[in-house]
């Protein structure tokens, strides 16, 4: 893991990686994670954020941003063994994604892609510019709370 991150890289490569078309929202967030603090986090995470797009499946309900951020906010935060509702494992990654969602939604005032999409022909690509905005947004959001979290040194 990196014990140094800029987070406008994170945010910018997030940016990239759904700019180019190489990923979309949620896959961007974890492939940008992935990237620039920890290179050891599996890659089949970015796989298994290739069902959040459009929120989830197509579906236009919560953003894919959330779903990629929760992702990794599970990954670094969750927990891998049975505890009781109670036990600070198992409530970590749960306060934090909350923290993540209510940014969000205080900037967006609905998590639903739904919403955000409305009007927007996205057969035309009318979407993506805030897709785009959306993906470096979380990103960012993402690295701030990892960053806090893992105390790790922001250098910019």
């Amino acid at each position: 893991m990196n014990k140094e991150i800029s987070i406008e890289k994170i945010k910018q490569d997030a940016e990239e990686a759904y700019r180019s078309g190489g990923f979309l929202c949620s896959e961007a967030i974890v492939h940008s994670i992935r990237e620039n603090i920890d290179p050891n986090m599996p890659k089949a995470l970015i796989a298994a954020a290739s069902g959040f797009p459009a929120g989830v499946g197509g579906a236009r309900c919560m953003c894919g941003t959330i779903s990629g951020s929760v992702l990794c906010l599970g990954y670094f935060f969750g927990r891998t063994f049975p505890t009781t509702i109670t036990d600070p494992d198992s409530q970590k990654a749960i306060v934090l994604s909350y923290e993540l969602q209510e940014s969000f939604k205080k900037n967006h005032k609905v998590l639903c892609c739904h919403v955000h999409l409305r009007g927007l022909d996205t057969s035309k690509g009318e979407h993506i510019p805030q897709c785009i905005a959306f993906t470096g947004e979380m990103a960012e959001k993402t690295a701030e709370i990892i960053a806090r979290e893992l105390n790790l040194k922001v250098i910019d």
